[in-house]
């Protein structure tokens, strides 16, 4: 459905990634920590359907895999600020391009890059969070412009819900626009391939999933149509 393209860096570095969608608002969508496979382009194709332009950038450069070992070695060997500030970045920059607005949403690893992203992304207009928060020392609430929604699980034994709880103060503390769902879940309710990888802390959830899924498609309309 989609297609491999080409787009710079604020810096003028290129990155790959997967446009697919022809018209309407645009949305970055940004890869569990598996990397880019087709999981995540099904998520952007979902996206597609329902009338935006959406660009999954490739932050692993062509690697991506279905070991957690090696998901938790290609994810420490990533550089999140340089992923958020300029990759992500870049991704909504391009976008931006067309006209019209663009969100952010990002799973696991990619929903910290959503929250870090709300901070160094002055573009993004909005902000949709599955499961994931990166160390809250690195979240200044005070650049948060865009609204935010986020989605939790709360038996998540990867991004804790004590770790949200804590989050919704900061934000709360600095104003910020923003709507939390907490699931009776676990970690990776929404991947649909997560009881594939046969760990225990991965569940999918068709349920909470549909819920969570009808949500992302009211608050975007909303803040991006």
């Amino acid at each position: 459905m989609g297609k491999t393209v080409e787009f710079k860096r604020p810096d003028g570095k290129s990155v790959n990634g997967y446009l697919t969608g022809d018209k309407g608002p645009g949305m970055v969508v940004i890869q569990e920590w598996w990397g880019m496979n087709d999981q995540i382009r099904g998520v952007a194709d979902r996206l597609a359907k329902a009338g935006y332009r959406a660009l999954v950038p490739d932050l692993y450069r062509g690697k991506s895999t279905l070991e957690a070992k090696e998901a938790e070695h290609l994810m420490h060997g990533l550089n999140f600020g340089d992923a958020a500030g300029q990759d992500i970045r870049g991704a909504v920059q391009h976008l931006k391009q067309a006209g019209g607005k663009v969100g952010v949403t990002g799973f696991c690893m990619g929903g910290a890059l959503t929250v870090l992203s709300s901070c160094n992304v002055p573009e993004m207009d909005a902000g949709v969070i599955w499961y994931g928060y990166p160390p809250l020392q690195y979240v200044d609430a005070g650049k948060i412009k865009a609204p935010l929604l986020g989605h939790w699980a709360t038996q998540d034994q990867a991004f804790p819900i004590k770790g949200v709880d804590e989050l919704e103060q900061k934000l709360k503390a600095a104003h910020v626009k923003f709507e939390f769902h907490r699931y009776n879940a676990k970690h990776a309710f929404a991947n649909e391939t997560a009881d594939q990888r046969k760990l225990d802390m991965l569940k999918y959830d068709a349920g909470a999933a549909e819920q969570a899924w009808k949500r992302t498609m009211e608050f975007l309309a909303k803040n991006l149509k």
